[in-house]
């Protein structure tokens, strides 16, 4: 079998090849079958007044299209399809599955005959049967569709109550056989092979190789379609996409396909808020911010910042800082991009506490660390609730980000020649920065946070949570204190978070409920942020490694939880074993080891940005592709061919002491690890010596 969905097309092909490999006639019976959403997944597992009285279907030769609502409040129908004539066929689930069955023993299968049932209300489904008969060393292929179509208003029906189905005929033309189906696979093939040409390596280390060159990328590109829209894919609900998740997400996607980056990078700009604060989620149809959950997480701001940073250095595009774009989708609230990202700056410089560092508000990354919640009530949301909102909870995590997207907003400021907006910002770095040191770093690794009543969390004064992974990354990463610093905080989260599987979130867990922590201390002990690996943070130690020049530890983190590494361990994972997960319990769980949440997490963006602009060290810069490598002595030398700004670079890196630190670029020596690119010059042949 083989399932794909076509470029630029809304229907799902199922390809399926019977073939008789025995020297008799057989005689196949073939189900195919669906079974349909009533349009809104919690809806339809709730609402069975209403929904166990809509269903609607129509059946037309071998296709079953599924209209439920819409012939009153909707434009849009779904359809099954088979390229093959029908030997019978059901609409109606209990008809297929018959009365006490399970789908392991459906009745119309056992008895091998359809019922042609046809649903009005209960549970819509479509079941097509096939009779096919195939002679000794003959094959057949069937094409399936499963398809989504919309009409215009006016273009609903063909008769009363009969759906307007020529967009569909034209999908049935397109996809009939065999062939055509081919075309459309190779057209898609040749898609994945250069999107991911954008990136690849060429290694010693294969299972390297296969990482980065499939893995990382097609997890950031699932990612970015979906977000963390989320967690509950599984179920097929979900909540929007969320608003620091897209901006990250658009980290390890934007080499890939840069202008979906853009619009996606304006989408969510136009949900943010006057003050500079944004919805924490949007509804990626409607591009509206999800006022259920609203705004208040403090971190969100500045990853837009970080967003359009990464966007601007791949591409070189300054013009999406002009773009004017509204406020909360106001019309008429209209303002360039860029003072979008003004306004992000300085939400972060209004909302400062007493030790001059940002408030955390109801949460920053970590949506659990809810300083100002303090809940008693069962079922109240840890994240949307503030019970005693005390102007004092503030966060370092934020305090690392604001110096090092402060930094990256400064670099476009230069580089457009607001020299004004750069000093102002610099000042205000320079004052977080002073603020970390002062009162954020704990003496041997950076705190995490005050809490409500000015209390340290993430403390060695503290009986557990001591020290958080958080921090100890971005900090790192912004080199606040410098290389001093960040060597101190790594080495402590080696000694204390890091386990076979990766660096867990924080150590010791809490054992009790801390209503002044919130939701972090209400899972057990090993368990998601309290004290698992939370895979998304573990970039940004392999990161700070790299800043202070640790190639063998940022490497050995790296391949702690890199799916190709650990495939020897996914009996105890228990999930997929080529894509990461959100969580690993850690040593405190009952079933350490074991990961869940798989696809949809932030982890994929992050550790391809670790391991191809750190490791690798070829990373865009404002001015160019900079070269940089901290690679491990595990692996010798690498090729890297990279697409950027329009030219190849092909990158040798090559371990040679005698010359290390040396850069050739079509056989010249560079005095400079960035190389800046020739609008006339469409090839680069670099060497790298380290």
């Amino acid at each position: 079998m083989k399932y794909f969905i076509p470029k630029k097309e809304q229907v799902e092909l199922h390809v399926v090849t019977l073939a008789n490999e025995s020297d008799q006639n057989k005689n196949i019976k073939l189900f195919g079958m669906v079974e349909w959403a009533l349009w809104n997944a919690v809806d339809d597992q709730t609402n069975f007044q209403r929904n166990l009285n809509i269903g609607e279907v129509e059946v037309e030769g071998s296709t079953v299209y599924h209209k439920t609502e819409y012939r009153e409040r909707r434009n849009h129908f779904a359809y099954y399809h088979v390229n093959h004539e029908l030997s019978g066929f059901d609409t109606d689930r209990l008809s297929f599955l018959g009365a006490y069955n399970g789908w392991e023993s459906p009745d119309v299968v056992t008895k091998g005959m359809s019922s042609n049932s046809i649903a009005s209300g209960g549970s819509p489904i479509a079941s097509l049967e096939l009779d096919i008969e195939l002679k000794p060393g003959e094959s057949k292929v069937f094409v399936y569709q499963l398809g989504y179509i919309e009409n215009d208003e006016d273009e609903k029906f063909v008769a009363p109550d009969v759906i307007n189905k020529e967009k569909v005929y034209a999908l049935f033309e397109k996809y009939n056989s065999e062939s055509k189906v081919d075309v459309s696979f190779a057209e898609l093939k040749a898609f994945w092979d250069e999107t991911l040409s954008k990136y690849s390596i060429e290694s010693d280390q294969p299972v390297f190789d296969r990482m980065v060159n499939i893995w990382h990328q097609y997890q950031c590109m699932t990612t970015f379609n979906m977000s963390r829209s989320a967690s509950y894919f599984e179920s097929g609900t979900g909540r929007g996409m969320g608003f620091r998740d897209s901006c990250q997400d658009i980290l390890g996607f934007v080499h890939m396909i840069p202008e979906r980056s853009r619009e996606r990078i304006l989408d969510l700009s136009a949900i943010q808020l006057p003050d500079g604060s944004t919805y924490h989620q949007y509804q990626p149809l409607t591009k509206k911010g999800n006022a259920d959950v609203g705004s208040g997480f403090n971190d969100d701001p500045l990853w837009l910042v970080g967003a359009v940073s990464a966007y601007i250095r791949e591409t070189g595009d300054y013009s999406i800082l002009d773009e004017m774009v509204p406020f909360n989708n106001e019309v008429g609230s209209e303002k360039t991009l860029f003072t979008h990202l003004q306004r992000s700056i300085d939400f972060t410089l209004n909302n400062m506490g007493p030790h001059n560092l940002p408030l955390i508000g109801r949460a920053d990354w970590n949506d659990c660390l809810n300083l100002n919640c303090f809940s008693k009530t069962p079922g109240e949301s840890f994240q949307t609730t503030e019970n005693n909102e005390s102007g004092k909870a503030e966060s370092i995590f934020i305090a690392g980000m604001f110096v090092k997207y402060g930094q990256e907003y400064i670099d476009i400021c230069e580089a457009i020649n607001k020299k004004d907006e750069a000093k102002r910002v610099l000042k205000a770095v320079e004052k977080v920065s002073n603020a970390v040191i002062k009162d954020g770093w704990d003496g041997d690794w950076y705190l995490r946070a005050y809490d409500a009543f000015g209390q340290k969390v993430g403390s060695n004064e503290n009986e557990e949570g001591k020290i958080f992974v958080e921090p100890q990354g971005f900090c790192t990463m912004a080199k606040i204190g410098g290389k001093a610093y960040g060597e101190k905080a790594l080495k402590h989260v080696d000694k204390y978070l890091v386990n076979e599987f990766g660096a867990e979130l924080l150590y010791p867990p809490y054992s009790k409920y801390h209503i002044e922590l919130g939701e972090i201390s209400t899972y057990p002990p090993g368990y998601k942020e309290n004290g698992s690996v939370f895979c998304h943070n573990n970039p940004w130690i392999v990161i700070g490694y790299t800043t202070i020049n640790d190639a063998e530890k940022a490497y050995d983190l790296y391949k702690r939880n890199a799916p190709a590494f650990i495939e020897d361990k996914s009996e105890i994972h228990k999930t997929e074993p080529y894509v990461y997960s959100q969580t690993i319990a850690g040593r405190s769980a009952a079933h350490y080891g074991e990961a869940k949440n798989s696809w949809l997490t932030g982890t994929a963006s992050w550790t391809f940005l670790a391991v191809s602009q750190h490791i690798l060290g070829i990373r865009p810069h404002l001015q160019g592709l900079e070269i940089d490598p901290v690679l491990s002595k595990e692996i010798n030398e690498v090729k890297v061919k990279r697409t950027f700004r329009g030219a190849q670079f092909d990158i040798e890196i090559v371990r040679d002491e005698s010359n290390a630190g040396k850069l050739l670029v079509n056989d010249k020596l560079q005095d400079s690890k960035v190389i800046k690119v020739d609008s006339q010059q469409k090839n680069y042949q670099v060497v790298a010596y380290i």
